[in-house]
């Protein structure tokens, strides 16, 4: 196990290199300059080369990637060119915002998806697993930026219950967690109901219904139980995804959050903080992916067995 935990870790490094470059390919590849927003008007073009020396973007793009992964790998994510603050400390007074709300949404996805996947699967081709799927299929087509317009409409302008924006207390989280949980809460639903389908029918559990253990016990304690590996390694994977939905979410909601941060700065083309932004969603990703195998290696002795 410690062999495969230490390959899957190395696996890791050329992917984060090829997701570090795209990054900052694509950004300095995208029609805007971020020296434009330092410029006073009317300024003349020495001010401008000036300005693009002491940031580093007048040296070949190569170079600028190579000084900027190196101060990466050094924990270094550079200094906002707009604001003139290290990009650090921005991440660090916002990442802990999305994290909150992000770990919340997974929470409500979790707990709720596998709920409605075991009541849909008990109650096969009946109402109530027609009436889960149904809303399982709503859930997941609708946009989540959508959800949280209707949301912020009905809950706050019209009910009052919540606030419309901000991050003053807990009320101020019920309602981007729910816009942010419902699409995990369907994919959650979706794939519990088939994980349990799938394990209902095998052998071990008509074995376990002849010995005559009560339906209930096989259910939670057999049934489930097996049915979660694949669950568990969906909900690793939604770590990722959770904080990436998080950003619109965020600006829906004005959040002081990871994804406000970046829609600013991607407005601005303040390329260091955008960079930072979009590496932390996809070290996310990179990690959430890390633990879903790990925890499908400790749930299935039939992994297990084939990494030792």
């Amino acid at each position: 196990m410690l062999i495969y935990l230490i390959k899957r870790i190395l696996l890791l490094a050329p992917v984060f290199l090829a997701v570090s470059a795209i990054i900052f390919l694509i950004l300095h590849l995208i029609p805007g300059d971020p020296v434009d927003n330092l410029l006073k008007v009317g300024s003349s073009a020495a001010k401008r080369a000036e300005i693009e020396a002491r940031y580093g973007l007048d040296r070949p793009l190569v170079v600028q990637y190579g000084i900027w992964l190196g101060n990466v790998l050094q924990g270094d994510l550079g200094t906002s060119i707009v604001t003139r603050r290290p990009v650090s400390q921005l991440i660090g007074q916002t990442l802990p915002h999305s994290l909150q709300l992000g770990g919340l949404a997974l929470l409500l996805s979790s707990v709720v998806g596998v709920l409605l996947g075991v009541l849909a699967a008990r109650a096969r081709d009946r109402w109530p697993d027609r009436l889960v799927m149904g809303g399982v299929l709503l859930g997941s087509t609708l946009p989540s930026f959508w959800i949280g317009l209707i949301l912020i409409l009905v809950f706050s302008v019209q009910l009052g219950w919540f606030p419309v924006s901000g991050a003053r207390g807990w009320s101020s989280l019920v309602l981007p967690v729910i816009t942010i949980g419902l699409g995990g809460v369907a994919l959650v639903a979706r794939v519990t109901r088939v994980a349990m389908i799938d394990t209902a029918g095998r052998d071990f559990v008509l074995l376990l219904h002849a010995k005559g253990l009560p339906p209930g016990r096989i259910l939670w304690r057999h049934v489930l139980r097996h049915a979660m590996i694949p669950v568990v390694t969906i909900l690793a994977l939604r770590i990722g995804w959770i904080l990436g939905g998080a950003v619109t979410v965020e600006y829906v909601f004005a959040r002081p959050g990871l994804g406000t941060t970046l829609i600013k700065a991607l407005n601005q083309h303040d390329y260091p903080v955008v960079q930072a932004c979009l590496l932390m969603l996809a070290i996310a990703v990179m990690l959430g992916t890390l633990l879903g195998d790990i925890i499908q290696a400790l749930m299935d002795p039939r992994v297990r067995e084939a990494i030792t």
